[in-house]
C-alpha cells in the first residue's frame, strides 16, 4: 500500500516512519487546517494584495501613460521599472513558496493535495494580471480556509470573492431594465447595458452541477440576471480594487426562475440561488466524480462515487467527511488503479521522496534579500518557469475549466522529456548531501514503493548517481500512484 502515500499526497521521506495504518494516517489530516507552515511576512492576504493590484492598474494606466503619451520607448522603460517596484513577478514566486511549503514541510501534506484540487476546480486564469497579486491569496483565503467547512460555504464565498468576480467579468454584468440600464446616456452615448453570461454560466458548468444537469441557455440567463449588482466600484486611484458589494442599480428588476425555481429580486437571491446549486444530485455526482479522477483514475465508476455522495448527503455536504470518503475509497482501490501525477504534485513528489530541504529556490529567511525594484534572481523564478514549462503553474491556467485531470492530457512525448530534464535540474539543486550516497536511494525506494527489490534492480543499471535519480524518478512506478 505504499504507493497510497503518493496518491493522495506527496508520498514519504527517506527518513519518515512508515503510518501502520495508511488510511488514519490520511484522514485525521482534513479535519483541522493548520497554519501555515510558511511564516515569512510576505503572507499578504487578498485585499491587501488587491490593493497593490489597483495601485499597479493606476501607475500603469493613468500615471506612466500620461506622462509618456507620446514616448512609446520611455513608457516601455517606465512600465518595466513599475514592474519591479510593485512586486509584480515576485507575489507569484513568494506564493509558490507559501503553496509548496505545505507539501514539503507541512504535517498535512494530504490536505495540501487536497487544496490542490480545490484551488484547481475554482479556477483563476491568467487574466487581468491576477496571477501576479491576487490567484494565490485567494486559494489561501477562499479556498484552503473553507476546507473544514461546508462546499455550500466555500461555493458562496468564492462565488462572491473579489478575484472570481473579475476574472468572470461579473463587474460588467449590468441589468438592461435596471435603473443604470435605463439611464439616458446609454442611449446617447450607444453603451446599452448587457448581461455577461460568463460568471453564471462557469458557476454552473465548472463549479457546481455541471452540464449533466441538463440546465439550458435561458437558466444561464435567467442566473446571469440574478448576479447582476455583484460588483466593486470603480475609482480613478483605484481602479476597481474596492471590496466586491451588491448595487441595486445595475440590478436586473422582476423575478427570475433558474432551473425551474423562481427567484425574488434582490441581494439575497444570489446565496439562495448557490444553496439551490450545490443541493442538486448533479453537483454532489460531479464533485464525487471530480475527486474520484483526482486520486484513483481516470474514469471513476459508480461504485467509486456512490459513498462520497452518501457522505455528502450525510453531511451536508461538510468537506472534512466529504474528503474522509474519499480518501477510504482511494485506500480501498488502491491496488486496483493507478493515477498518473500531473507535473505539479510529480514535481513535489520528487523532492519530498528525495528528502531535499527545498520548499522553494529561496529559503525564507532569504526572501527579503529581494526586495521590490530589483531584479530577481534566476533561482527565485527557476519553479515559476518549471511549472510553466511543464503545462502547470497552479496560477496561470488559461482557462477557466483549470487543469486536466486526464492523464493522455500529460503524457505527450514532449512532456516526458521535460519531466526527464527537471529530474536532472532537481538533483543537482535541490539535493541533500547524503544523496551521493548510494543508500540513499535504496531508503527512498524501500519506503515507497511495494516491490522495492524489483525497483532497485532496475537502478542498479544505472552508470551514475545522477542517472539512477533520473530513472527512478520517471520510471511507471512513479509517475503513476
Amino acid at each position: 500500500m505504499k504507493n497510497f502515500f503518493r496518491k493522495v499526497a506527496f508520498g514519504l521521506k527517506p527518513d519518515e516512519q512508515i503510518p501502520s495504518d495508511p488510511l488514519a494516517w490520511a484522514q485525521k489530516q482534513v479535519d483541522i487546517i493548520p497554519e501555515l507552515n510558511w511564516k515569512g511576512k510576505h503572507v499578504l492576504p487578498e485585499k491587501e494584495m488587491r490593493q497593490k493590484w489597483g495601485d499597479y492598474r493606476y501607475q500603469e494606466d493613468v500615471v506612466i501613460r500620461k506622462k509618456f503619451k507620446n514616448d512609446a520607448k520611455g513608457f516601455e522603460r517606465a512600465r518595466d521599472q513599475l514592474i519591479k517596484d510593485s512586486g509584480h513577478d515576485y507575489f507569484p514566486n513568494s506564493e509558490l513558496s507559501i503553496r509548496h511549503a505545505e507539501a514539503i514541510r507541512g504535517n498535512s501534506p494530504v490536505l495540501a493535495k487536497l487544496w490542490f484540487f480545490w484551488a484547481n476546480h475554482f479556477t483563476i486564469s491568467d487574466t487581468q494580471m491576477l496571477r501576479h497579486f491576487s490567484t494565490g491569496p485567494y486559494q489561501r483565503d477562499y479556498i484552503r480556509a473553507n476546507l473544514n467547512q461546508s462546499f455550500e460555504k466555500m461555493a458562496i464565498e468564492g462565488t462572491l470573492a473579489w478575484p472570481m468576480i473579475i476574472h468572470l467579468d461579473n463587474k460588467d454584468n449590468v441589468g438592461p431594465n435596471s435603473e443604470s440600464g435605463k439611464q439616458e446616456w446609454r442611449r446617447k452615448e450607444k453603451r446599452p447595458a448587457t448581461l455577461n453570461e460568463n460568471h453564471a454560466r462557469e458557476l454552473m458548468e465548472l463549479h457546481t452541477i455541471s452540464p449533466n444537469a441538463g440546465y439550458t441557455q435561458e437558466d444561464v440567463i435567467e442566473l446571469a440576471k440574478i448576479m447582476t449588482g455583484w460588483r466593486p466600484k470603480w475609482t480613478k486611484k483605484k481602479d476597481l480594487a474596492h471590496d466586491v458589494q451588491f448595487f441595486r442599480k445595475y440590478h436586473e428588476r422582476g423575478k427570475k426562475t433558474v432551473l425551474g425555481k423562481e427567484y425574488k429580486a434582490g441581494k439575497k437571491a444570489l446565496e439562495a440561488v448557490i444553496k439551490d446549486l450545490v443541493k442538486h444530485p448533479s453537483c454532489k455526482e460531479f464533485i464525487a466524480l471530480k475527486l474520484c479522477r483526482y486520486l484513483i483514475t481516470d474514469n471513476p465508476t459508480k461504485e467509486m462515487t456512490d459513498p462520497i455522495v452518501k457522505a455528502w448527503e450525510k453531511s451536508d455536504g461538510f468537506l472534512p467527511e466529504v474528503h474522509k470518503a474519499a480518501l477510504k475509497v482511494a485506500f480501498e482501490y488502491n491496488d486496483k488503479h493507478q493515477k498518473f501525477q500531473n507535473p505539479e504534485n510529480w514535481w513535489l513528489q520528487m523532492i519530498n521522496m528525495s528528502g531535499a530541504t527545498y520548499a522553494h529556490p529561496v529559503p525564507e529567511h532569504e526572501m527579503d534579500k529581494f526586495v521590490f525594484g530589483y531584479d530577481m534572481s534566476e533561482n527565485m523564478k527557476f519553479t515559476d518557469w518549471l511549472l510553466e514549462d511543464l503545462g502547470c503553474n497552479p496560477y496561470a491556467s488559461k482557462q477557466p475549466n483549470g487543469y486536466s485531470d486526464i492523464s493522455t492530457d500529460w503524457m505527450s512525448t514532449e512532456l516526458i522529456i521535460r519531466r526527464l530534464l527537471y529530474a536532472k535540474k532537481a538533483f543537482y539543486k535541490y539535493n541533500v548531501t547524503d544523496l551521493n550516497d548510494y543508500d540513499r536511494h535504496e531508503k527512498i525506494v524501500r519506503n515507497n514503493y511495494d516491490k522495492p527489490d524489483e525497483i532497485l534492480k532496475i537502478l542498479s543499471k544505472a552508470k551514475t548517481l545522477e542517472e539512477r535519480h533520473i530513472l527512478l524518478f520517471n520510471l511507471p512506478e512513479t509517475l503513476k500512484a
